[in-house]
């Protein structure tokens, strides 16, 4: 039976913890140079409604280095929704290529390319959540404190996709998760409510980042408009000012805190060029991740 990844709950805690496994022992193949190629002739589908750097570099990278092929497709290539009807792309597509990682804007097409295709499916982003992203940031926290025990995280800046899949992470892996955000920005209620109900994380929502970076183990930061808000730029910059990283606010974290970015970064809005680029930044170890987890969650939806 097939399996997709399209939010983090897609996985148990334990499938979890065996794909960090499986990453740093993929991650360790890379860096010393050996061949690990579970994917040979494995075709891999990209779908791009949204454009990525990281996305399709990390996807494509990985699925070279385990010995499959990576395709992508532009937003000039399908049209997903508009050209073409989701479920017919889901069913052609699965006549050619034995998985699919798509990139969209609308996360019901994520629900019916799953439903109908007959291959896995893999969620490289939509507006509500962003699991692959979030799958390599906790992995680069576990590799940077060696453990996940007591875990603090304070994301500040805006409840989105991002903020969302933390939140759904908060419902497999126990931590104090707070968002701190200005009103009118808040998570998706039904993913707030769905973690909150598994009941071993900790989640609140705060209006103060300084409250909230107050003995954070990590603080967490996303542009404040994503793609498709352009629109709303200016009026969130002038909403979200008070919630930039910077030193300011660093001063009121502890002096061990790792800082993080999803990227893009727009320096000097969200985070300045002291934080991000600084001694508390794992921002560019989490860059990497994403293609080392990426690979283990292919091969855990390839071969169980």
């Amino acid at each position: 039976m097939k399996r997709d990844f399209i939010h983090i709950t897609d996985f148990s805690t334990e499938e979890i913890n065996e794909i960090f496994e499986l990453t740093a022992k993929m991650k360790a193949y890379v860096k010393e140079g050996k061949e690990y190629m579970p994917l040979k002739g494995v075709n891999m589908a990209m779908i791009f409604a949204k454009p990525s750097a990281r996305t399709r570099i990390s996807f494509e990278t990985g699925m070279s280095q385990m010995g499959g092929h990576a395709i992508y497709l532009s937003p000039n290539d399908i049209g997903i929704g508009k050209r073409e009807a989701v479920k017919d792309i889901a069913r052609v597509i699965s006549r050619y290529d034995d998985v699919i990682m798509a990139r969209l804007f609308e996360h019901t097409h994520m629900l019916e390319m799953a439903k109908y295709a007959t291959v896995p499916v893999i969620n490289g982003l939509t507006d509500l959540n962003h699991p692959c992203q979030v799958m390599a940031d906790i992995f680069t926290v576990l590799e940077h404190r060696q453990h996940l025990n007591d875990l603090k995280v304070a994301f500040i800046g805006d409840g989105n996709n991002v903020a969302n899949s933390w939140i759904n992470l908060a419902a497999r892996l126990p931590m104090h998760f707070v968002l701190a955000s200005p009103s009118g920005y808040d998570p998706d209620e039904t993913i707030l409510n769905n973690a909150r109900n598994v009941g071993i994380s900790r989640i609140d929502i705060l209006r103060d980042p300084v409250e909230a970076v107050h003995d954070a183990d990590v603080i967490y930061t996303d542009v404040w408009a994503s793609m498709g808000q352009e629109e709303e730029a200016e009026q969130r910059r002038r909403d979200f000012m008070p919630f930039q990283i910077n030193t300011e606010l660093m001063k009121h974290a502890k002096k061990e805190s790792l800082v993080m970015h999803c990227l893009p970064a727009h320096r000097g809005d969200e985070i300045t060029d002291d934080v991000i680029d600084g001694p508390n930044s794992i921002v560019f170890d989490e860059a990497e991740n994403r293609m080392h987890v990426q690979k283990a969650i292919i091969v855990k939806l390839m071969h169980g």
